[in-house]
């Protein structure tokens, strides 16, 4: 049960919001950790307001996003994450070969197609959102989504797995999002 004082809301979003903003994160190209820390500083800025904002999410990502920016200027942070480039993402024992390549081709996209798809699929955000987000058109959010699962789909296509059936019939998080959601 959440409590009733008076940042519960704040606690609300963070058991929503967290593991995505650290994704989102090592899209913008942070390390873990310090994707970890412009987090805290976010939600440490959001308990210091009275009330939540108007929409409190959006809000959230948009600070994140803002502060993530702002954090990777530093000259000693930028030779620090060229260095941690390697691991951009943690690796787990039981991850499979398929969703190393995935991994990987994710983090050979450029930052602006790699920010788009985390966003698209890990915040189940429309196209508008996301524009409105990055200040840009929908038209050139949908773009970027689309060139990037094509550069992925293009990578993965010739890789051998495991399983049965080829491919791209097995990552199916690869197709393109439905015409008239979002585009």
């Amino acid at each position: 049960m959440k409590p009733a004082g008076p940042n519960h809301w704040c606690e609300a979003i963070y058991d929503v919001k967290a593991a995505e903003l650290l994704l989102y994160g090592r899209a913008l190209g942070l390390s873990h950790c310090e994707a970890e820390d412009v987090l805290q500083e976010i939600f440490l800025t959001l308990m210091e307001k009275p009330l939540p904002p108007a929409r409190p999410e959006h809000y959230c990502v948009r600070s994140y996003r803002n502060q993530a920016l702002n954090y990777r200027r530093s000259l000693w942070r930028r030779l620090t994450r060229e260095l941690e480039a390697i691991r951009w993402f943690e690796k787990s024992p039981g991850e499979s070969p398929a969703e190393l390549a995935a991994m990987r081709c994710l983090a050979e996209l450029p930052v602006d197609q790699r920010e788009v798809i985390v966003l698209k699929f890990w915040h189940h955000y429309t196209f508008e959102e996301i524009a409105e987000l990055l200040e840009a058109s929908p038209n050139t959010v949908a773009g970027r989504y689309r060139y990037g699962l094509q550069k992925i789909k293009a990578r993965l296509e010739g890789i051998k797995y495991e399983q049965d059936a080829p491919t791209p019939d097995r990552i199916v998080c690869l197709e393109a999002a439905p015409a008239g959601r979002g585009a």
